[in-house]
């Protein structure tokens, strides 16, 4: 049982654009906040946004704020990371994660019961 498929990602040159999508399996699991990490070569996992329940609140790490842009549907149990202006240093895994039970967002990896199987974003110079 996968909780959160993910999908997008790939190679873009700078100063383009990927969508990354997450699709949670239940409503239950898509309850709460949900948020994207991503994880450079040799790199600790960094948070990178996250998302209330209801969209109301949103927080992003200073160094993608202006550039991307998360999103949800509740009616398909999913959230979404659109990523404009990529620049080389975003390259990374991008995991999806989801907090059921509430809808406050967090930065906290430990907070998240749920994570997708992680996809590649390779953005060259």
């Amino acid at each position: 049982q996968v909780q959160l498929v993910q999908s997008g990602g790939g190679l873009v040159q700078a100063g383009g654009s990927l969508r990354l999508s997450c699709v949670a399996s239940s409503r239950t699991t898509s309850s709460g906040a949900m948020g994207w990490f991503r994880q450079a070569p040799g790199k600790e996992r960094e948070f990178v946004a996250a998302i209330s329940w209801s969209g109301a609140t949103i927080y992003y790490v200073d160094s993608v704020k202006g550039r991307f842009t998360i999103s949800r549907d509740n009616t398909m149990n999913a959230q979404f990371l659109q990523m404009n202006s990529l620049k080389p240093e975003d390259t990374a895994v991008y995991y999806c994660a989801a907090s059921p039970g509430g809808s406050i967002p967090t930065r906290r990896i430990r907070d998240y019961d749920f994570w997708g199987q992680g996809t590649q974003v390779t953005v060259s110079s």
